[in-house]
């Protein structure tokens, strides 16, 4: 066959492929993200301008303008509950950032190829877990009478901890699992961030210094930052709307030690049953993850050249 027949028996479109099969292959993904993303946000949006109880149908829902977001910012409960929530991130994302990249650095080392496998694997473990799970994980290592935590205490001469029953022991117990549950994810990302080093560069660098340090912030820090922002952008997301982990292990309690802003939010629309505030509530939190995101990829984000 001729090159010119060739070239025609390419450009003749398949059987079955028309001018809307892309459409269709989209469609599914497309319908998902409406139905699960854009409709729930919309709804919440509309809701926030509204008086909008369900314990009270008889009133109706009217619109009220901005008076749930004026509610909202003057709810003192609102901001110590956004305070121990700004509290938790920034205890617990230095310690996953840390422990992440001492990790991703160790399995980045040449050598030792199938312990690093296995570690790779076990690093999905804690990742694969729903919260769920891991707050029961949870209640049960932090139990004050069989619980694994106690008799690490023993050991180290400690009288039994009511870890659960403390706002100090409460609030240390769910950033431990936090810490746990996210330390591989950022370990992973760091090490995927490690592997796009050239590996010339990095050779050539370690023969020039056998600074770990200096090879760390001259060589691949750069390609590090893409990765840092990335993780510092999820986690800030996953922290402000961090829900069943903490309502697993001590539903906000005791008292108000644990709870997080998303708690708070749920026991405003959920058992207050004022959706409106509670919409309001979760749409300023939407705008501060935008706004957080934007200044995290302006100060921390840069290209590789």
């Amino acid at each position: 066959m001729s090159d010119a027949a060739t070239t025609a028996a390419r450009r003749k479109p398949n059987r079955g492929y028309g001018r809307w099969t892309p459409a269709l292959f989209l469609a599914p993904a497309v319908l998902t993200l409406l139905l699960i993303g854009i409709y729930p946000t919309l709804f919440a949006l509309v809701t926030s301008f509204r008086r909008y109880n369900i314990t009270r149908p008889r009133e109706g829902f009217p619109f009220i303008g901005f008076e749930n977001y004026a509610n909202v910012l003057s709810d003192s409960t609102f901001w110590s509950s956004l305070f121990l929530t700004a509290k938790f991130y920034v205890t617990v994302l230095p310690i996953q950032v840390v422990l992440g990249l001492v990790i991703a650095l160790l399995l980045h080392k040449p050598g030792m190829g199938l312990l690093k496998s296995l570690a790779r694997v076990t690093l999905v473990v804690p990742l694969a877990t729903t919260y769920a799970v891991v707050g029961l994980i949870g209640r049960l290592i932090f139990n004050r009478d069989f619980g694994v935590a106690n008799q690490f205490a023993g050991f180290l001469g400690l009288g039994p901890i009511d870890w659960l029953s403390t706002p100090d022991g409460a609030f240390a117990a769910i950033a431990i699992m936090d810490v746990w549950q996210w330390t591989p994810f950022c370990a992973l990302i760091f090490l995927a961030g490690l592997s796009m080093v050239p590996g010339e560069i990095e050779e050539a660098a370690r023969l020039e210094t056998s600074s770990k340090l200096a090879l760390l912030r001259h060589v691949q820090l750069p390609y590090l930052l893409p990765g840092l922002t990335a993780v510092m952008i999820l986690r800030s997301a996953d922290v402000l709307k961090l829900f069943d982990m903490v309502f697993v292990m001590t539903r906000g309690g005791p008292g108000s030690a644990t709870d997080l802003i998303s708690i708070y939010i749920q026991r405003v629309g959920f058992r207050i049953f004022d959706l409106g505030t509670a919409s309001a509530q979760a749409i300023l939190l939407l705008i501060l993850t935008i706004i957080i995101s934007r200044l995290y990829i302006r100060l921390l984000y840069r290209e590789v050249h």
